[in-house]
């Protein structure tokens, strides 16, 4: 079965997403192989990212837990009434605070990129990098503008799948529109980056891979990866779409063009 949604389902952004993105690292790469050999071969690059500010994601990314335990307030008013006699320091008693909350652990979060590289020396020639929500915001967010930017002085192409509407573009520009999705692509050197600016109304795009001058781009079919991915997973077994999406609220003539869509 296939997505109602032209492009990007905002409904793969919640719980689903660690699998959304293993997904579409690994179909991308099956779709490229054939596409590089022999010069190239596409590798899936794991690695493993502390989220140290898990809050945001909880009840969205990460399972629900229990954020607040409010006790009875009947509870702490008898509790925290004041003794009528007096009493010797050791007996006095103490106010019990009202509220209990979990102290939040960092979460060990694990990424997949594909990386392409040359078969004569195994050099990295580009990286496909699939943004996740910890890229997206600090401490992750400095981190990951750091390897950015020794991509491109290491001379290695970049391409970013930003299919995230949360948090911040690590590729933020003022000319850049506001917009639900995107993609970037910088070529190593050039000095300048190519946009795809997405709506929850558009298809995705087919995008070139560069590689090593002189070999040619190969394209990146991202309309067959999405679908593909979709229907293999059976996310729409997942998904109510009789609910609103997860976080954050769509635009108001995003959710009017949403629910014309699924009605």
């Amino acid at each position: 079965m296939r997505s109602p949604f032209p492009g990007i389902d905002p409904y793969l952004e919640g719980y689903l997403w660690p699998d959304v993105h293993n997904a579409l690292a690994s179909k991308i790469r099956q779709q490229l192989t054939p596409k590089l050999r022999p010069r190239y071969t596409a590798r899936l690059e794991v690695y493993v990212v502390e989220d140290s500010l898990p809050e945001s994601e909880i009840g969205i990314l990460y399972p629900d837990v229990e954020v607040m335990r409010v006790r009875q307030r009947g509870e702490a008013v008898a509790n925290a009434a004041p003794s009528t006699t007096p009493a010797s320091p050791a007996s006095v008693s103490v106010t019990p605070a009202p509220l209990t909350l979990p102290v939040f652990q960092p979460v060990r979060v694990r990424l997949v990129n594909v990386e392409i590289r040359d078969t004569a020396q195994n050099v990295l020639v580009t990286c496909i990098e699939i943004l996740s929500p910890v890229n997206k915001r600090e401490p992750g967010l400095t981190a990951y503008r750091q390897k950015r930017q020794r991509l491109y002085q290491a001379g290695v192409h970049l391409i970013e799948l930003d299919f995230l509407r949360r948090g911040t573009r690590p590729f933020a520009h003022p000319r850049l529109p506001d917009v639900s999705y995107a993609i970037a692509m910088t070529r190593a050197g050039s000095g300048v980056m190519d946009v795809w600016p997405l709506r929850l109304q558009d298809s995705l795009p087919i995008i070139p891979v560069p590689l090593r001058s002189p070999d040619p781009d190969v394209p990146l079919e991202l309309p067959q990866v999405m679908a593909d991915i979709y229907d293999e997973a059976a996310y729409d077994l997942s998904i109510d779409y009789s609910q609103p999406p997860p976080p954050p609220a769509l635009s108001e003539a995003d959710a009017v063009w949403m629910q014309k869509l699924l009605n």
